[in-house]
């Protein structure tokens, strides 16, 4: 289901962006899902994926501001290609974050399949 792959050290998940696509859908009135962009403010309003809240990774207060979110909500990560999506997973996963998903490739590989940004 939705194309995902369990690390082996964590409980972080990897899945691809039309399995993404498929997941945000399913979860579009879900208050417990979070579809959270990681990148810079800058890149958050050049494009993101709609309905997504910015925690930029580059930024001094980034593990302050995850330790101000729900551990036990389901969250999606996406960031420009891949690298700080899965960095902020791994901090995620040592902060006790219960289930959480890193898009692979982040909004490249996101808009490579077509799929709509805002």
């Amino acid at each position: 289901m939705f194309g995902r792959k369990k690390p082996s050290s964590d409980s972080a998940i990897d899945i691809d962006p039309n399995s993404a696509f498929e997941m945000i859908q399913e979860n579009k009135d879900n208050p417990n899902f979070i579809l959270m962009d990681v990148r810079t403010p800058a890149e958050f309003e050049e494009a993101h994926i709609e309905g997504s809240i910015l925690i930029n990774y580059q930024a001094p207060d980034f593990r302050d501001k995850l330790q101000e979110l729900d551990k036990n909500k389901t969250y999606l990560v996406y960031c420009r290609s891949g690298k700080r999506g899965a960095g902020s997973v791994n901090e995620m996963n040592k902060m006790g974050f219960q289930d959480v998903y890193n898009m692979t490739g982040g909004i490249m590989g996101w808009e490579s399949c077509g799929l709509p940004v805002k």
